[in-house]
């Protein structure tokens, strides 16, 4: 069945977060996607609003055959039905699992930049960030071994906070990556939770590890987070699941999420996961290849057009890391100098930590003339910004 990635959708007047913008701006931050769900999921959802009672909600047995059989097919990993709790999103998980883990004044570790979120999850919490950069080659990022052990062997840090896949930096994992992680941790009894959402948006041809199937060693001491959330543009929807081995962990993070009320599904959160897991295979692999020839796209683009900034090689997510590094002026200066003076509305790249105060990123799950219409403002954005810095010397 053919997927049309091409066709617009106006957001506008909708209470989208990502869309409650000025008439003229252009949105391209958040990283929600702006293509309808597939068809398959939007069918699933019709037909349980057009029953019409919305009552309390139990987590039925497909709801678990669904997400097993998705990791067993998609992935390799064989998960137990045992192992899965439904939560209401992998953020609420992350902050409950901070509260119920860790005391107050303990450190959590994660490697920067990333997610800006989990800073929130752990410093509104009463917990210490703790900082394990990663290393960028100016083409793509490693893990810095040697000062993740020394972060993880302080005694105060007790939990780690792992991206996998990498947001915002794109990248997957490799098993002997995640081997010394696991290994590292372990060691030095810090548990992991692995937030794996961006899993199912890899590059054609690219297949991502899941945390926990790499060793015994990473399986004792993971916790992962999965949602069909962020592949199937259903954030909206309150669905996600951790996945926890390890049986005392499990009861841990079980009574966790449900003192803090977020282990009950809604009316839709049941029927939208189970129909993306059982029925959104073919929509999600056109969707990847589309996204694909979007970032092949973004790539001619400013290679030809603003060869100053170099997008990151990424093998995951829709989202672009844009080094600015090359630039007249400040990434962050000129993130707001382009939303004030074309509309166009990015990310930051220091709010995912210091290290990426040089970069910028930019959502490219839109539209093909959506993107090219971003594109064209955020170069001649580059020119009227570095033209204006050199002025003001």
């Amino acid at each position: 069945m053919p997927y049309d990635f091409d066709k617009p959708v106006d957001r506008r007047n909708t209470h989208s977060l990502k869309w409650d913008v000025k008439e003229h701006e252009l949105p391209m931050w958040v990283a929600d996607m702006d293509f309808q769900t597939a068809p398959e999921i939007q069918a699933a959802i019709q037909e349980r609003a057009a029953h019409g009672v919305f009552g309390y909600s139990i987590v039925p047995e497909e709801w678990y055959q669904a997400y097993m059989g998705w990791w067993k097919r998609r992935h390799g990993f064989s998960m137990e039905k045992e192992w899965l709790v439904f939560c209401t999103g992998v953020v609420p998980a992350i902050s409950s699992m901070v509260r119920k883990l860790t005391t107050v004044g303990e450190n959590v570790l994660v490697q920067t930049p990333v997610y800006n979120i989990f800073f929130n999850s752990i410093v509104n919490n009463g917990r210490n960030i703790v900082e394990s950069p990663l290393q960028y080659d100016g083409n793509t990022y490693h893990m810095d071994f040697e000062t993740l052990e020394q972060k993880l062997s302080d005694p105060q840090t007790t939990l780690m906070i792992l991206c996998n896949p990498h947001n915002p930096v794109g990248r997957i994992w490799s098993r002997e990556e995640l081997g010394r992680v696991g290994d590292l941790c372990r060691k030095h009894h810090v548990i992991v939770i692995s937030d794996e959402i961006h899993c199912d948006l890899t590059s054609p041809g690219q297949e991502y590890i899941p945390f926990a199937s790499v060793s015994e060693s990473c399986r004792k001491c993971s916790i992962t987070c999965i949602a069909p959330t962020k592949a199937f543009n259903l954030a909206g929807m309150q669905t996600a699941a951790v996945a926890v081995p390890d049986s005392n962990l499990r009861h841990k993070v079980w009574r966790g999420l449900n003192t803090d009320e977020v282990a009950e599904p809604n009316s839709f959160a049941v029927e939208s996961a189970v129909a993306a897991f059982t029925k959104g295979e073919a929509w999600l692999d056109a969707l990847r290849e589309y996204i694909q020839e979007n970032k092949n796209f973004v790539e001619d683009y400013l290679k030809k057009e603003a060869p100053q900034i170099k997008p990151v090689s990424s093998q995951a997510t829709y989202l672009m890391w844009l080094d600015c590094r090359k630039m007249q002026g400040c990434a962050t200066e000129f993130t707001r100098y382009l939303r004030e003076h074309t509309g166009l509305y990015l990310s930051e790249g220091r709010q995912y930590g210091e290290s990426g105060s040089s970069f910028i990123r930019m959502n490219i799950a839109c539209s093909r003339n959506q993107l090219e219409e971003g594109l064209k403002r955020f170069v001649e954005g580059s020119r009227d910004y570095e033209k204006w810095t050199l002025d003001m010397c």
